[in-house]
């Protein structure tokens, strides 16, 4: 079968064997793939947790058929179409486990689907589960122009935060923050925007900040949290490491929780599915939560996706079709 395969001479489609389900495993014809960030890094050699490296399958998420059922999945069937998320996406089949999996509601195509399923997983567990939203509350997405950004933002909405603030570095899709539920877009890199935060919030700042930046704007966040909030470490596209005002923290007593699905264990992750399911799942099906397709590309010109990634010029997911 054909997949995209990192190797010593970087990132390239190959011929490889078909995978066969053992487990709780289920094997997916894959119909869409969608592209995220970690992906982009892997193509150029960089690990992310124990995934990288030559000789792997790239790609985290996906929308297709059931092709094959191991002997202890539960829950699908041969023909099912659904979209998940987890390994060596970018390929004519790949393996899943049974618990990893969303069905694809029948108003959804597959290139529809695959931008779903690590936006809406990532996010439910960040705003609801870790970040512990409660209606009326307010809330802060750094990074909100991504796609698990601009999911973050609905969610928020959908769960009743009366104000929602998103930040982008770039002017045009700060422009369009508020289509996907800001009620008022900043730009991170510029230090003023700590003051609109509290000036918007009454001088308290806000309940919740879900941090896909981190490094640069950790203090700032620190000062533009409120007393008792909260702050989930989701991303560190700022960067890993940076100065952090150890007495800030303490004297606004925040809780700083970090989040990643690379240290978590099957059961864990099936959880999240779980939970998914259970509390916004009919805004899926009802397309109230969506994700935005910048661009669709053959799994031909796959490395031209990549290219369009890099240039970070787009507003959604950029999707490759099978």
């Amino acid at each position: 079968m054909k997949a995209y395969v990192y190797s010593a001479n970087g990132a390239a489609i190959a011929d490889i064997a078909k995978p066969s389900p053992k487990g709780t495993q289920v094997l997916i014809r894959v119909h869409a793939c969608g592209l995220n960030r970690a992906d982009l890094g892997m193509t150029k050699g960089h690990a992310h947790g124990s995934a990288g490296g030559a000789g792997t399958v790239l790609g985290m998420e996906w929308a297709g058929e059931v092709a094959e059922v191991g002997p202890d999945a539960r829950g699908v069937k041969i023909g099912d179409k659904v979209m998940g998320s987890g390994s060596a996406a970018f390929a004519e089949y790949t393996l899943a486990d049974h618990g990893r999996l969303f069905r694809t509601p029948s108003n959804m195509n597959f290139e529809e689907a695959c931008t779903l399923p690590i936006a809406i997983s990532t996010m439910h567990n960040a705003v609801v589960t870790n970040g512990a939203l409660q209606p009326g509350q307010t809330v802060m997405i750094q990074g909100a122009s991504s796609g698990v950004g601009l999911m973050a933002m609905q969610i928020a909405k959908l769960k009743g935060a009366k104000l929602v603030v998103g930040s982008s570095t770039d002017a045009t899709r700060r422009g369009r923050l508020k289509e996907f539920g800001a009620d008022q877009a900043v730009d991170s890199s510029d230090p003023g925007w700590v003051d609109q935060v509290l000036q918007a919030t009454g001088g308290e700042g806000v309940d919740l900040i879900v941090d896909q930046v981190s490094g640069s704007v950790a203090n700032q966040n620190l000062k533009a949290t409120k007393v008792k909030g909260r702050i989930v470490n989701v991303g560190r596209l700022g960067g890993t490491h940076a100065d952090f005002n150890f007495d800030l923290h303490a004297a606004r007593r925040i809780s700083y929780i970090g989040v990643t699905f690379r240290t978590r264990s099957i059961e864990e992750i099936r959880e999240i599915f779980d939970e998914v399911r259970k509390d916004i799942w009919p805004a899926v099906e009802s397309r109230k939560l969506q994700m935005p397709i910048d661009k669709v590309f053959a799994f031909d010109d796959i490395g031209k996706a990549f290219e369009h990634m890099e240039a970070n010029k787009h507003l959604g997911k950029i999707v490759v079709t099978l």
